[in-house]
């Protein structure tokens, strides 16, 4: 049992899979929910602290370099499109439009993105730790329902 929890906390800090991938896992692995929920936020907000301080840097120090330079290039563009939208959208609410881009799960919005987005926004680091906390969590809350009617629906027949 604990290295299906090691599973789903390693799979929640993947970028793109993260929480949103990491709960219908365990809720296939027949894993009790709110221990599972608990271990996926964990994992899934890990990076995040480690997002915000460096990885706009590197990025940037990475982008025209041969090798690096267009995926790296490719993650800027992500992260400047995530945060254009953001502040669109949200002009002085920005800590509620980050919280609801990170905690509406959909392909590419979440902490890893919403994170850098916040970076590249100069968001202070808190507010946008804080942010993203709590999409994590809302995203686990939406994930948690609709796997566990999945599940139960495919359980039933």
């Amino acid at each position: 049992m604990l290295q299906k929890y090691l599973i789903i906390f390693l799979v929640s800090m993947v970028p793109l899979i993260e929480l949103r991938g990491a709960i219908p896992i365990a809720v296939g692995f027949g894993l009790p929910l709110l221990p599972s929920y608990i271990v996926c936020v964990l994992g899934n907000m890990l990076p995040v602290p480690i997002i915000f301080l460096f990885a706009r840097k590197v990025l940037e120090w990475g982008a025209d370099k041969p090798v690096i330079g267009k995926f790296f290039s490719w993650c800027l563009e992500k992260g400047h499109k995530g945060g254009a939208k953001l502040q669109e959208k949200a002009g002085r609410g920005l800590f509620v439009a980050l919280l609801l881009f990170v905690g509406i799960p959909l392909p590419g919005t979440g902490a890893w993105t919403g994170t850098l987005a916040a970076s590249l926004l100069d968001m202070d680091f808190k507010s946008s730790v804080t942010a993203v906390l709590l999409g994590v969590i809302l995203a686990g809350i939406i994930m948690g329902v609709g796997s566990m009617g999945v599940f139960g629906a495919l359980g039933s027949m």
